[in-house]
């Protein structure tokens, strides 16, 4: 994936440190209603649709998926996944649902490529330091993934992005969702935008 460094929001080595698992994701998604329109976007605290017009909804109804330790089951792959957002227990995070839609248990285990859209160009969303669990996912149950980012206390507008794309851990394909996240603009010296590896959310 192309990344543009912003320059009203400066992220340290955004470019840099782009995650190897969005590599091409936006131009080779599957989903034809791929982009969301800033008018779609939603905030951090509610639960926003994957671009493949999936119901799933962060927290209610769908069983959590559970770490194991045995064989690996084949990799989920993003066509078979539901994606949505819920607001993080803390300021700054917002949790990203990933729902098994397929007919067969698939397992996910790293960090999913994450990257804010903005009118002003795309950041990604650097790795967290958590390790990252193998995750086995039935159908119908959901695992997820935090992201973390510096809420805009500052008083002044900052920096709204209104699209998040996730590519999940080992895939190319991604999903567009619709967000509306505000940041405070930055020399570089304030926090980074983080992602943590999947199945280690609330």
């Amino acid at each position: 994936m192309r990344v543009q460094k912003l320059s009203l929001l400066a992220v340290t080595a955004v470019a840099g440190l782009s995650l190897a698992a969005c590599q091409g994701g936006d131009t080779s998604s599957s989903d034809a209603g791929d982009s969301s329109s800033p008018s779609s976007a939603s905030s951090p605290s509610s639960t926003s649709q994957g671009s493949d017009g999936s119901g799933a909804s962060g927290g209610k109804g769908a069983p959590t998926a559970s770490r194991t330790g045995g064989a690996m089951a084949s990799a989920c792959t993003t066509s078979q996944l539901a994606f949505s957002t819920s607001g993080g227990m803390a300021e700054g995070t917002l949790i990203v649902n990933l729902k098994n839609t397929g007919s067969a248990t698939c397992s996910l285990k790293g960090f999913p490529g994450a990257d804010l859209k903005s009118k002003d160009g795309t950041v990604s969303a650097q790795r967290s330091k958590l390790a990252a669990p193998l995750v086995s996912v039935k159908p119908g149950e959901e695992t997820r993934f935090t992201l973390h980012y510096p809420p805009n206390n500052s008083g002044g507008s900052g920096e709204t992005f209104t699209g998040l794309v996730v590519t999940p851990p080992n895939e190319t394909h991604s999903r567009t969702l619709p967000v509306s996240i505000n940041v405070p603009v930055s020399d570089g010296s304030g926090p980074a935008v983080t992602v943590d590896p999947v199945g280690t959310g609330k």
